[in-house]
């Protein structure tokens, strides 16, 4: 009787195979643009900007989102923003939402972008990954690490 219990305890906790990943790369666009506050709102709150954004590469398409962000004079402060991509990865096609969270301490940054669990739809469900980006001489460059069911 406890064979049957113990044989299944197993099988729950044996690791499960995982999806194969997958990288894309490439450059991006990207426009941000302030956010008028509304009258009489404090003058020390975050800035809210909307962003805009064209990919090219292994990621085509767009991406549209909101972002909160506030500056020290020290160089240190933060930002959080979602956004949802539209376009093809690899030649698949639908639309995630990327999630993303910036500090910088005196100028050291710490800069996380995930896709955000379960929002891939069409060719994407099921869509985990990490989106890498880096700034050099005014380029926006990513490298979105990536796993996707079936692919």
């Amino acid at each position: 009787m406890l064979a049957p219990v113990l044989a299944a305890a197993v099988l729950a906790l044996a690791p499960q195979e995982a999806p194969v990943g997958h990288q894309a790369s490439g450059t991006f666009n990207v426009t941000i643009t302030p956010v008028t506050p509304a009258d009489g709102a404090a003058t020390d709150l975050p800035g809210r900007m909307t962003l805009t954004k064209t990919f090219h590469g292994g990621l085509t398409g767009t991406g549209e989102g909101e972002m909160l962000g506030a500056m020290g004079p020290d160089q240190s402060g933060a930002y959080v923003a979602m956004e949802r991509v539209r376009g093809a990865l690899d030649g698949r096609e639908g639309t995630f939402l990327l999630v993303h969270r910036g500090v910088m301490d005196r100028g050291a940054q710490d800069l996380s972008i995930t896709i955000v669990p379960g929002s891939g739809t069409g060719a994407l469900e099921g869509l985990t990954g990490v989106f890498h980006l880096t700034i050099a001489g005014g380029e926006h460059r990513y490298v979105l690490d990536y796993t996707l069911p079936g692919h």
